[in-house]
């Protein structure tokens, strides 16, 4: 091989190895880039979602069913289940969906922790219970959403979470309300809905 040959030779074998050298810094350059943008994103997605949770716990509550001045929130729990109506004549004789019960999974942070049934009562797997009254009511967001409800706790049963409540509210309802015609008597309807429930205590 002639010494010209081995120059060129050379040449190439530093030409390909700063390519290589160039292709990795730009390799590196693009991950450290995209890194921070990851991470741009991730607190972005992470902020929007903390701004809309605490839109949400600040939501105005209606008048007709806000806890009085001196309770303070325990905890809140999501409901899913259903409301039960049956189909009964009114005082005008006529035949109308009347509201039974209710029958939900409560839920927090996506597992169940209790049920919510006649009374209507809420019971929780660590052996806490309470019943209330409706005591104040508002209009769902739409006419297919059951009303918002304030009820005041009327028994306890057990000691859990729910010891001590005073007050419930049912928010943020989302379905629930009977719909459609009631052509035979003691039929039965069941009508999916959502609800969040916020359980006050006197004294904080």
């Amino acid at each position: 091989m002639s010494s010209g040959e081995d120059g060129r030779s050379a040449r190439l074998r530093t030409w390909r190895l700063g390519a290589i050298k160039q292709r990795n810094r730009a390799l590196r350059d693009y991950c450290v880039t995209k890194g921070a943008i990851n991470t741009w994103m991730r607190m972005i997605v992470a902020g929007f979602f903390g701004m809309s949770f605490a839109a949400g716990a600040n939501a105005q509550v209606p008048d007709a069913i806000a806890a009085a001045p001196d309770e303070a929130r325990m905890l809140t729990i999501h409901a899913q289940g259903a409301q039960i109506y049956e189909c009964k004549a009114d005082s005008a004789g006529k035949l109308v969906w009347q509201f039974r019960e209710p029958i939900a999974a409560l839920i927090v942070e996506g597992k169940t922790v209790g049920r919510h049934y006649a009374g209507p009562n809420w019971e929780l797997t660590d052996g806490s219970a309470v019943t209330a009254k409706v005591g104040g009511r508002a209009p769902g967001a739409t006419a297919k959403d059951i009303p918002l409800l304030r009820l005041e706790v009327t028994s306890q049963r057990g000691r859990g979470q729910l010891t001590g409540a005073s007050t419930i509210q049912r928010l943020n309802t989302k379905g629930g309300a009977a719909e459609g015609p009631c052509e035979s008597s003691g039929t039965f309807l069941n009508v999916p809905y959502s609800a969040d429930y916020a359980f006050f205590r006197k004294g904080g």
